[in-house]
């Protein structure tokens, strides 16, 4: 089979050849355009022989100009519509254009986003978002409203360059936040983005991000792939998962670990995700993002084992 043929056989139900695997970690290089960004993931890529390929999006949403943080509800309200091409997000979709370019439809690509609560949380609101949360709900709502419109209209560009998904990262975890906040302030805004570019992305997946998942919670998201660290204590399996549900698993390899074991046993655990991943509906990958020090040999290792090379 051809990568994409793998592909398409696990997201239809099908028995592939063998299981496709990919890996991916953040490289630090959301200073350089977005030519030179595609230089890097495209190398990568060849180097290690994936049979797809998951952009890492290190490119933040933007902060409103004038503002170094937003903490109050008159704060919330400087959230409006952008235009991409005049924020950081622009270099990602240069890059995108680039890498989608290269492959030729060798490969699928996945391009990585995070969820509009994770958008707030990773630099416009900060810290100051559980009090705001806790005393101003409306305008949190209020402004998770305009980040997932502008998400949407990220994704659906993407998505029009060739881009074969959007792999969005959701925090679903106990330890990343409360059931109840998860299902007023997370998945509510997930939904709509994924809903939205539903029959645009053939590969879309819900990267549930953290541990102690409530896996019932998420099996409603409209997407062909949920991947999770299923390896993680307090994490369900990937045989629960596809037993309650009908789509596509991603994992199997433990990324907590990769570089924290010898090369002889990161080829053992991959073998043994194999197993757990069973003969269909299965994408074999790190459960999140490995450490960017990850030996070379190592990483060569798990994708030559998975594709019975050694």
């Amino acid at each position: 089979m051809t990568k994409t043929e793998r592909i398409d056989a696990v997201l239809s139900g099908q028995k592939p050849d063998r299981d496709p695997i990919s890996c991916w970690y953040h490289f630090g290089t959301q200073y350089l355009p977005g030519e030179k960004y595609a230089d890097i993931v495209f190398s990568f890529y060849e180097y290690y022989g994936f049979d797809w390929l998951k952009v890492m999006n290190d490119y933040f949403y933007p902060m409103p100009v004038g503002y170094d943080a937003l903490k109050s509800v008159e704060d919330l309200k400087q959230l409006k519509p952008i235009e991409i091409d005049a924020t950081p997000l622009h270099e990602q979709l240069t890059a995108i254009d680039i890498i989608n370019n290269r492959l030729k439809g060798e490969a699928y690509v996945c391009d990585t986003i995070f969820d509009p609560y994770q958008s707030l949380q990773k630099s416009p609101v900060g810290e100051y978002l559980p009090r705001l949360m806790k005393e101003e709900p409306q305008a949190v709502l209020d402004a998770l409203e305009i980040v997932t419109q502008n998400t949407i209209e990220y994704a659906k560009r993407t998505l029009a360059l060739g881009t074969h998904g959007i792999f969005m990262s959701i925090l679903s975890g106990e330890d990343k936040i409360s059931k109840q906040d998860f299902l007023v302030f997370e998945k509510p805004f997930a939904m709509k983005v994924f809903a939205a570019v539903k029959e645009m992305g053939p590969m879309n997946t819900a990267h549930l991000h953290g541990k102690h998942i409530d896996i019932d919670e998420c099996l409603d998201f409209p997407v062909a792939v949920l991947s999770w660290e299923d390896r993680q204590v307090g994490n369900p399996s990937l045989q629960e998962v596809k037993r309650k549900w009908s789509g596509a698993v991603m994992g199997g390899i433990d990324n907590t670990i990769m570089t924290r074991r010898t090369p002889e046993f990161l080829m053992k655990h991959t073998l043994e995700g194999i197993e757990m991943g069973g003969k269909s509906r299965f994408f074999l990958a790190n459960g999140c993002s490995s450490p960017a020090e990850m030996d070379t040999y190592a990483l060569k290792a798990i994708v030559d084992v998975a594709q019975q090379r050694r």
